[in-house]
C-alpha cells in the first residue's frame, strides 16, 4: 500500500456505526446453530480442530473461509479512496479470520460466518485507523463541525457566522476557534487519490495532481513561440556583417572575452564593444517588431 495519508477515518466511523446492523440484516438467516447445519463436513473440521488445536485443520478452515474475507473486503472498499489497495484489506482481514477461528465457540447459537464478519471488518477497520495520521477524537471535532455547518446552512439557507454555530453547540467563541484549529489537520488531502468525476472524459479516473499546473513545463503555445522566436534571431544574426556576427557568436556561443576576440580579429578592445553594441542595437531593432506582432497576436 502506498504510505501517504489516508482520509478514511469518517469512512472508518460509518463502518462501526452500521457494523451491527448490517451484520444482523445480511446474516439473521445464517443464525442457527452450526450443529444444526447439513455440512457434516465442515462440522467435522470444527470439532477436530476445538479438540486438537492442530495447524493443519486450522489451515483447512482459514482456505474454507478466505472467499468470505474477500467477500466483506470487496464491499468495504467501495466506500474507500482508491489508494486503498482490496489486496491490503484482504490481508488485513485474513488476520480477523484467523482470530475468529481461535475465538469461535461451536456451542454458540451463530453460525461462524455471522461471528467472523465482525473480526475481519474489525481487523481490517483497525489497519487503516492505523495508517490515518489524524487522531480519532480529531476526526470527531472535524464530523461534529460539519454537521453543524451543513444544518444550520440548510436550515437557514444561507452562509451562517461564527456566533450562530457556536451557539448551536453550546460553546463560546474561543471555544468555537479553538475547535476549527483543532481540526485543521484532518483536512488534508492526498494528492494521489481521485477526484470524484474526474473520468466523465473517458479516460478513466484522474489524481488530484493532474489537475495542478506545472509552471516548470512549457504549454504547446509556448513551445511554437519560443521556436518561432529562434528562428527569428538566427534570421537576424546572419543579417548582420560578418565581423559583427563573429563578435555575437565568439561571446555568447563560445563565451569568449572582449580581449580574446581582439587578439582573434586583430582590433582593440574598445573595437570588439563598438561591434557588439552595434550588433545589440541591430538586433534590439528587428526583435522589436516581432515582439510588436507577437503581442498583437
Amino acid at each position: 500500500m502506498k504510505q501517504e495519508p489516508l482520509e478514511v477515518a469518517k469512512i472508518v466511523e460509518d463502518e462501526i456505526d452500521e457494523e451491527f446492523d448490517d451484520t444482523t440484516d445480511s446474516d439473521s438467516e445464517e443464525s442457527v446453530r452450526v450443529v444444526s447445519s447439513d455440512d457434516q463436513e465442515d462440522l467435522r473440521l470444527w470439532q477436530a480442530y476445538k479438540e486438537t488445536g492442530d495447524p493443519k485443520v486450522r489451515e483447512l478452515l482459514i482456505l474454507k473461509y478466505s472467499p468470505f474475507v474477500k467477500y466483506v473486503a470487496g464491499r468495504m472498499a467501495v466506500n474507500l479512496p482508491s489508494n486503498v489497495e482490496y489486496e491490503d484489506l484482504i490481508s488485513y482481514g485474513v488476520f480477523g479470520l484467523i482470530d475468529a477461528i481461535e475465538r469461535y465457540d461451536t456451542d454458540r447459537a451463530v453460525q461462524f460466518k455471522t461471528y467472523a464478519k465482525t473480526r475481519i471488518r474489525g481487523a481490517i477497520l483497525d489497519e487503516l485507523r492505523v495508517l490515518d495520521w489524524t487522531p480519532r477524537s480529531v476526526r470527531q471535532k472535524a464530523r461534529k463541525l460539519e454537521k453543524a455547518y451543513a444544518h444550520l446552512e440548510s436550515e437557514m439557507g444561507r452562509q451562517v457566522t461564527d456566533e450562530e454555530v457556536a451557539a448551536y453547540l453550546e460553546i463560546t467563541i474561543e471555544e468555537l476557534q479553538k475547535l476549527v484549529e483543532d481540526t485543521r489537520q484532518s483536512l488534508v488531502l492526498s494528492l494521489d487519490e481521485t477526484e470524484p468525476g474526474s473520468d466523465n472524459s473517458g479516460g478513466g479516473p484522474q489524481s488530484r495532481l493532474n489537475f495542478f499546473e506545472d509552471v516548470n513545463t512549457p504549454t504547446p503555445e509556448q513551445r511554437a513561440t519560443n521556436r518561432e522566436v529562434k528562428k527569428m534571431l538566427a534570421e537576424s544574426i546572419n543579417k548582420l556583417s560578418d565581423r559583427e556576427r563573429l563578435v555575437v557568436t565568439l561571446i555568447y556561443f563560445e563565451d569568449m572575452t572582449a580581449k580574446e576576440i581582439g587578439q582573434i580579429l586583430g582590433v582593440s578592445d574598445s573595437r570588439v564593444s563598438q561591434l557588439h553594441t552595434k550588433a545589440i542595437l541591430r538586433l534590439r531593432g528587428r526583435l522589436g517588431k516581432v515582439k510588436r506582432l507577437l503581442l498583437e497576436e
